[in-house]
């Protein structure tokens, strides 16, 4: 880690992105008093995690990814027994259960044993499980990491009711960055260690540039003539396999006029699209290369806490 300097204002859904080796493990289980800090000062809803880590464990809730769950207990009694750890009075403690489970959709799975649970119910059990003991901040681990598209949106959903109803703040990390733009009023990028962008997904979009147009051709031989007519429109941009590109200052308004130029100059075109500026492209100007998994992560879609970290 080169230093990492963040600070996450209560009630909010922070995103932290990055990918696979990037550091954000590491960060998330400094944060959550896992892990020792090897340097700096990191502060979780107002206490150091080093000098004061059992006031910070009061204040959180953690559903990591690598998270080992009994498979031979049912969801209903893991979440009793998880308040009991915590402490938490047997009647309140199971009032609690019985309103979370009903929270994350999995009262009819409440009595079936955990192992018979498919990934996304694990997921969601997950939260619940973190979110026993009432926590000021919440912080989730690449929580949809080989889910199916359906079992995501779901997740998606319980952390947006989560923020919204109680109030609670996230600190999310994944490397989807659709997940990112989807729930994340705020994101950093990661990469190698170290911080490379953050602010809202909007403004960061707003940052890389004008859209872009991506021309499927014919025939390869066309290549050549193709960039050309391009360049009438704006300046090259990264395309993929097959494709020719170009950056589109008017966006959609100059889709006509660029087919009605490619047609001009007799270039047969099997596919045309338009590109908004996304996370993925925020990544790839401040890192120079894509995210992992960038062209298949994208999903279709029908108060009080504080973290902070300082180096």
């Amino acid at each position: 880690m080169d230093g990492i300097d963040l600070a996450v204002q209560p009630g909010e859904i922070f995103g932290f992105l990055g990918p696979n080796g990037a550091g954000k493990s590491t960060t998330v289980r400094m944060l959550t008093t896992l892990l020792k800090p090897s340097g700096g000062r990191a502060f979780v809803a107002g206490y150091d995690v080093f000098k004061e880590a059992h006031q910070v464990r009061q204040a959180i809730g953690v559903a990591l990814q690598d998270a080992a769950i009994d498979p031979l207990m049912t969801g209903r009694e893991l979440l009793r027994l998880q308040a009991t750890l915590h402490g938490i009075p047997r009647r309140k403690g199971r009032a609690k259960g019985e309103e979370l489970l009903e929270t994350v959709g999995l009262m009819s799975a409440a009595a079936r044993r955990v192992g018979t649970y498919s990934g996304g119910m694990r997921r969601r059990l997950d939260l619940a499980l973190a979110l026993i003991h009432g926590p000021q901040i919440l912080f989730l681990d690449e929580p949809t990491t080989g889910l199916d598209p359906n079992s995501r949106l779901a997740v998606w959903d319980e952390v947006r009711k989560l923020n919204r109803e109680a109030g609670t703040t996230v600190f999310l990390t994944t490397q989807y960055m659709e997940e990112a733009d989807r729930l994340a009023g705020r994101i950093a990028i990661i990469d190698d260690g170290r911080l490379v962008s953050e602010g809202t997904p909007a403004v960061l979009k707003a940052q890389v540039g004008d859209p872009s147009i991506h021309v499927q051709l014919a025939s390869n031989e066309d290549r050549i003539s193709a960039e050309a007519v391009l360049l009438d429109f704006g300046a090259p941009a990264a395309a993929r396999s097959g494709y020719v590109a170009a950056r589109l200052p008017g966006g959609a308004n100059q889709m006509a006029a660029v087919v009605r130029a490619l047609d001009d100059a007799h270039l047969p075109v099997e596919a045309i699209e338009l590109h908004m500026p996304s996370l993925d492209d925020v990544f790839q100007v401040a890192t120079g290369h894509r995210l992992e998994g960038a062209e298949d992560d994208a999903v279709a879609e029908p108060g009080a806490g504080e973290v902070a970290a300082e180096k």
